[in-house]
C-alpha cells in the first residue's frame, strides 16, 4: 500500500485555514511542518489548498501520524493514503458526532461536518479537489461521540456507522482492511485535558482512550494516525501532561 517500514509525524497547525503559531504542541522527536500559502476565497477553496498540501506529504510518508489543531485535517490524510492505492476504514475517536451537514448545523462550525464529509456527503464542497473518494458508512467507527446535537441524533439512528465506547472497542467491531486511526482528544474526559475548545464532560480517562488506541494498532492494520489537538492557542502545560500524551501516542 505504498508504505515503509518506520513512521513519520506531520505538524499541522491550523485550525481550519487559521494558522496557529502558538497552538502549543509538545510533539516528541523529529517531524515535519506544513504550511500553505492559502489564495483568497471562500473557506473550501482555502482548505483545499492546505489539505492538498497535507495528502501530499501523507502520501509520500512513511506510516504517517499527523497532529493538528482540529478534525478537518482528516481529509487530507484519508485522501493521502488513498492516493496510495489502499482504501481505509476510519475509527474514528471523538466526543463529538462531526456528522453535521451545512443543513443542518446551527453554529455554521465547518469542524462539526468532517466524518459525514468522508462518508460523501456534498463531495463538491472539498472531496472533489481532493480526489477524496467517499467511505462507505460501514467502514467508519464512531468511539465515544458523547455530545450529539439532534441532527446528530437522527442521522445517527439509521446510518451504518457503527458506535462503540471506548472501553468496548475490540477489534471484532473494526472494519476490515487498512485503517486510520483517528483521535480528537476532545474524546478526553476535561477533567483530565483542560482547555479545549468544546469540552464535553463525562468521558473516558486518558488511560482507557491509550488502551483502546493500543487494541486498535495491534491489529497492525493501521496505515495512518491522525491526532486533533483541539485545545485552545495559547495555554500552557505546566505539569507536562500533553506532552506525556503525545508521547505515548505518537509512537
Amino acid at each position: 500500500m505504498g508504505y515503509r517500514s518506520g513512521m513519520s509525524t506531520i505538524l499541522v497547525p491550523y485550525h481550519l485555514d487559521e494558522y496557529l503559531p502558538d497552538l502549543n504542541i509538545p510533539l516528541p522527536g523529529p517531524h515535519s511542518v506544513v504550511r500553505a500559502e492559502l489564495p483568497d476565497g471562500d473557506v473550501w477553496s482555502r482548505l483545499a489548498a492546505l489539505y492538498e498540501r497535507v495528502a501530499e506529504t501523507v502520501r509520500a510518508g512513511e506510516r504517517p501520524t499527523v497532529v493538528s489543531g482540529d478534525c478537518t485535517v482528516s481529509l487530507g490524510v484519508v485522501a493521502g493514503v488513498q492516493r496510495t492505492g489502499a482504501r481505509p476504514g476510519v475509527v474514528w475517536f471523538d466526543a463529538h458526532g462531526d456528522v453535521q451537514t451545512l443543513e443542518t448545523t446551527t453554529s455554521g462550525y465547518i469542524g462539526g461536518l468532517p466524518l459525514r464529509l468522508l462518508s460523501g456527503y456534498r463531495p463538491e464542497l472539498i472531496a472533489d479537489r481532493l480526489g477524496l473518494h467517499p467511505i462507505a458508512e460501514d467502514n467508519l467507527v464512531l468511539v465515544d461521540a458523547r455530545d450529539l446535537d439532534p441532527a446528530e441524533i437522527g442521522y445517527l439512528g439509521t446510518a451504518a456507522i457503527r458506535r462503540s465506547t471506548v472501553d468496548e472497542l475490540a477489534v471484532g467491531k473494526l472494519p476490515d482492511g487498512p485503517l486510520i486511526l483517528h483521535i480528537d482528544l476532545d474524546v478526553i474526559d476535561p477533567a483530565e485535558l483542560n482547555g479545549m475548545r468544546v469540552p464535553a464532560p463525562g468521558g473516558p480517562t486518558t488511560a482507557a482512550v491509550l488502551a483502546a488506541a493500543d487494541r486498535v494498532l495491534a491489529t497492525g492494520r493501521v496505515v495512518a494516525v491522525d491526532l486533533a489537538c483541539t485545545w485552545l492557542p495559547g495555554g500552557d502545560d505546566p505539569a507536562g501532561y500533553r506532552a506525556g500524551l503525545l508521547a505515548a501516542l505518537v509512537r
